[in-house]
């Protein structure tokens, strides 16, 4: 089985939306995905959490976890979002890096457009890889 991880910084925006929509549309049996950072936030950030409710996706329980590069040697797939030079490098692991806006400290519109692009980064990264349901 193919593991992904989504990685950014706090591990409170962007990589919490991109795991949650990749387990929404994969086959469990062929892949499945992590939110991890650099940096991991105490919380995910509540305005993301309000725009994930609204496409039926709850983000209330997740938690920020810490990018390791114990973590990273376990997936096949790194995608990253802002961590830069800070992601670890594996040899061997495909790696993506996902220009994303940061949605920390911004309106819910904003976070609204932000969400929609890892959703749309998402589902063509799935198709690619022939992961979806």
């Amino acid at each position: 089985m193919d593991v992904v991880i989504f990685a950014c910084v706090h591990s409170a925006g962007r990589s919490q939306m991109a795991a949650a929509f990749f387990r929404a549309l994969v086959d469990p049996s062929r892949a499945s995905a992590t939110a991890a950072g650099t940096a991991p936030a105490a919380r995910v950030h509540p305005v993301v959490v309000d725009a994930m409710r609204e496409v039926g996706i709850e983000l209330q329980d997740a938690r920020p976890r810490l990018l390791t590069d114990e973590l990273a040697r376990g997936a096949s797939v790194l995608v990253t979002m802002g961590c830069g030079e800070q992601c670890p490098v594996v040899p061997g692991l495909a790696r993506d890096d996902w220009e994303l806006p940061d949605p920390k400290g911004r309106s819910l519109d904003e976070v609204r457009v932000i969400r929609d692009q890892v959703r749309a980064r998402v589902e063509g990264l799935v198709d690619a890889r022939g992961w979806r349901r």
